[in-house]
């Protein structure tokens, strides 16, 4: 074994030297190559035309005289060429001189698109950001490429290409061409739920943003599919169920899955709904000694039983806040303590009035508003600076800038201010287009054909006021008008509205026609939280013009031509009186709480007006209209029920009767009746016209409800019963033939089909009649339209 070892020495220690002469030659051959310097005494510069040499230097970081490594060399290549300037670099080392080689990208000459239909080209020159006359990148211009492709997506079509070419021409320019495959739009195919039990998928469709393609998907602008919308369909959902007790409600899931093929997307929400809760004991306390309950808890106005809504909780915390602000108790906070009691689904809710932090507005900052004043924001605001900071009332006066309609967004929002106690409400808001033109179409049984263009600025001069001029022509009638209308007037919570008109009718169902004009300035505000009321007055004129006459054969016999009828004695009269001035003041209260209501399902709607004129002018009367409106939903909500009545008296003295100007028609209030086809008749007229009736009283019943076709066709249906009827006339003694002005009741029946297109809600009526006098005229069929395209 020794012997074994002994050999065997010798031959390592000969390979152990061997080996490390080879390293050492190794490391004699490569060590120069890393541990290079280098120095340059000048620095030369080829290839560049636009960019300075000095410019490339500061990129390059490499100065004369200084020692540079490998490593620093190309730390010198990567700055060049992420300054984006050049197509190529080289940085090449010679001898004591290193030269900075490149090629400049070229400048762009024009930007084309090809392949758009969809998107016209000033569209999507807003959204690229490479421009012409500056230096072209490949980067910017995949950039671009995405920017174009994303905004294609957001309308439906997931399936576009667009491809950024160059095309070279003379002194190093290029035409950047995006050639564009729009491909097809995307559509969202099914809107389906998850767990709802309570509420149809009908339903809930009508609630969301998103929607369904169906018939008219090439109209429809919301059935494409975009994510960022899911997120405010989810707070939609939230928001329908939170208000009719599910206050457990939570949207598992929102996801949009696009088909095999890439043609279409299936959304599907996954819900909760949970139990339906109700008010239980509503009462109000106070942890603040000297402050007494019972005053508060006799202006709450919630019954127990009524299905639990946060919007009533709102409402009667505001309310409850409001009278802490007339008693001067400052720093007050009304916080609502819930009770949940699962065994009868019921929640109690205690309003505890407690002590608040003492913090103050220090100032209210506003920015975005670039044509709106700050007064227009500002004034939504009940809070000024220096008074106390209410979290509530700054949330509702962010909800009534973005009701304006001025803006396409409004943040609000508060932060710390300059001292302890204090904060800074910031508005930041992004103007949008105000005005618009518009061009619209209609048809009615009253007006025939017709056609609109209007003309408005709901923000003029950036002042909130509105300005609308508006023509309007229809078979039978030209109506103008002028509006203007200033929300603040004063400064104060009034609005002040100023209306001239100028309408003509020239009738094909009546032998007369008839011209007025007008003006009337008036003004309105809030006394309840539903309720406003107006108060106008009104300086108008008005004319009967070209009532027929019968023509005589014989002076001595007076007979009627049956080839021209003629027209009552009472029309005859009234147009001999001429164009009659009416000075008139007026008011009309409006309670309202269809939409904003304690009732999620519905709602009332209540108007009543009264005018007198005889201030001046050549007329004195009053003339009264009611109109009452109820409505609900049953069945889940996919019904709706809605109860109508109305009615009006016109009041005339001094011995002033009123004229056909003055008078109820009863025109749409009852279906199955032709316009002017009900009413006072003199029976001893030639065309036995309707003359109207100074009292009017109707009632209208009807109930919409889905047919069993797909949501997105929009076409549902309804029933109706209308009852009512038009009486009641001055001075028919000795005017001509018998006057039949008696009470006489009409009624009717019938089927409504409703059918959202894209050039309006179309109506479609079939009515019979049940109850009719013998020389009313009678309709079947009415299909009315009205629409603004």
């Amino acid at each position: 074994m020794a012997y074994r070892d002994a050999g065997k020495r010798p031959v390592l220690i000969s390979a152990l030297a061997l080996f490390l002469a080879f390293a050492g030659v190794c490391g004699a051959l490569l060590s120069p190559a890393f541990a290079q310097s280098y120095s340059f005494s000048d620095v030369r510069i080829e290839g560049n035309d636009r960019v300075d040499g000095n410019s490339i230097l500061r990129f390059a970081g490499i100065g004369r005289g200084q020692p540079v490594s490998s490593g620093d060399l190309n730390d010198a290549y990567q700055r060049i060429v992420n300054s984006g300037l050049f197509e190529t670099v080289e940085v090449l080392p010679q001898g004591g001189t290193l030269l900075i080689r490149v090629k400049e990208y070229p400048v762009v000459n024009i930007i084309n698109f090809e392949g758009n239909r969809r998107l016209k080209d000033e569209d999507l020159a807003k959204i690229v950001k490479t421009q012409s006359r500056r230096v072209y990148s490949p980067a910017a211009a995949e950039a671009d490429a995405a920017a174009i492709t994303e905004a294609y997506r957001s309308s439906g079509r997931i399936t576009v290409t667009v491809d950024p070419r160059i095309i070279r021409r003379s002194d190093n320019r290029v035409d950047l061409v995006f050639e564009i495959k729009e491909g097809k739009v995307v559509e969202i195919e099914r809107l389906a739920f998850v767990g709802n039990r309570d509420f149809t998928d009908r339903r809930l469709r009508q609630v969301l943003q998103t929607k369904q393609a169906g018939l008219l998907r090439t109209f429809v602008q919301r059935d494409t599919f975009v994510p960022e919308r899911l997120e405010l369909d989810k707070q939609l959902l939230r928001d329908f169920y939170l208000s009719r007790g599910y206050i457990d409600f939570q949207v598992l899931d929102a996801s949009g899955d696009v088909s095999r093929e890439r043609d279409a997307y299936f959304v599907t929400f996954t819900v909760q709904e949970g139990q339906r809760f109700r008010f239980g004991a509503i009462s109000a306390s106070s942890d603040i000694p000297e402050v007494d309950a019972a005053p508060f808890e006799a202006l709450l106005r919630i019954r127990p039983g009524v299905t639990y809504s946060p919007a009533i909780v709102d409402a009667n915390i505001s309310r409850l806040e409001a009278l802490a602000q007339r008693q001067s108790l400052n720093f007050v906070k009304i916080e609502p303590r819930i009770t949940r009691n699962e065994r009868d689904q019921t929640l109690d809710v205690d309003f505890v009035i407690s002590r608040g932090e003492k913090v103050f507005v220090e100032r209210i900052d506003i920015e975005g508003n670039t044509t709106t004043l700050d007064q227009v924001v500002r004034r939504q605001f009940q809070t000024v600076e220096g008074d106390p900071f209410n979290p509530r009332e700054v949330r509702q006066a962010a909800e009534r800038i973005r009701a304006l309609g001025y803006f396409a967004d409004a943040k609000v929002d508060a932060q710390p201010g300059t001292a302890d106690g204090q904060v800074i409400v910031n508005v930041d808001v992004t103007e949008q287009p105000t005005g618009s033109l518009s061009f619209g179409a209609s048809y009615g049984a009253t007006n025939g054909v017709g056609f609109a263009v209007g003309l408005t600025e709901t923000n003029f001069l950036g002042r909130g006021q509105t300005v609308g001029i508006n023509i309007g022509t229809g078979t039978d009638n030209v109506d103008s008008s002028i509006t203007f209308v200033e929300p603040a007037f004063l400064g104060r919570n009034l609005q002040f509205t100023f209306d001239a008109y100028y309408n003509t009718t020239n009738n094909q169902n009546a032998d007369y026609n008839t011209r007025s004009f007008g003006i009337t300035p008036s003004i309105s505000f809030p006394v309840s939280q539903y309720g406003r009321l107006q108060l106008r007055y009104r300086l108008a004129s008005a004319e009967i013009l070209d009532v027929a006459r019968a023509a005589v054969d014989d002076p001595a016999t007076p007979d009627v031509d049956e080839a021209n009828p003629g027209s009552s004695p009472i029309l005859i009269a009234e147009e001999g009186l001429g164009a009659l001035i009416k000075s008139s003041l007026g008011y009309s209260y409006t309670f309202d709480n269809r939409k904003t209501g304690l009732n999620p399902k519905g709602g009332v709607l209540l108007r009543f007006g009264q005018e007198f004129s005889g201030l001046g002018g050549d007329t004195r009367s009053i003339t009264t209209n009611v109109l009452a409106v109820a409505e609900t939903t049953v069945l889940n909500e996919d019904i709706t029920v809605r109860a109508i009545f109305e009615g009006g008296a016109v009041k005339t003295f001094g011995g002033d009767g009123s004229r056909v100007t003055d008078r109820f028609f009863g025109n749409t209030k009852i279906r199955g009746f032709d316009p002017n086809g009900l009413g006072p008749r003199d029976l001893g007229a030639g065309n036995r016209d309707a003359l109207g009736g100074n009292l009017f009283a109707v009632a209208r019943f009807e109930a919409d409800f889905p047919v069993g076709l797909p949501e997105e066709y929009g076409i549902t249906a309804g029933v109706f019963a209308d009852v009512g009827s038009v009486w009641s006339l001055d001075n028919t003694a000795g005017q001509g033939g018998p006057v039949d002005d008696a009470f006489h009741l009409r009624s009717s029946v019938g089927v409504s089909v409703f059918w959202n297109t894209p050039v309006g809600p179309l109506r479609f009526n079939f009515a019979h009649v049940i109850q009719k006098e013998s020389y009313d005229e009678t309709r079947a069929f009415d299909l009315t339209i009205s629409t603004k395209f």
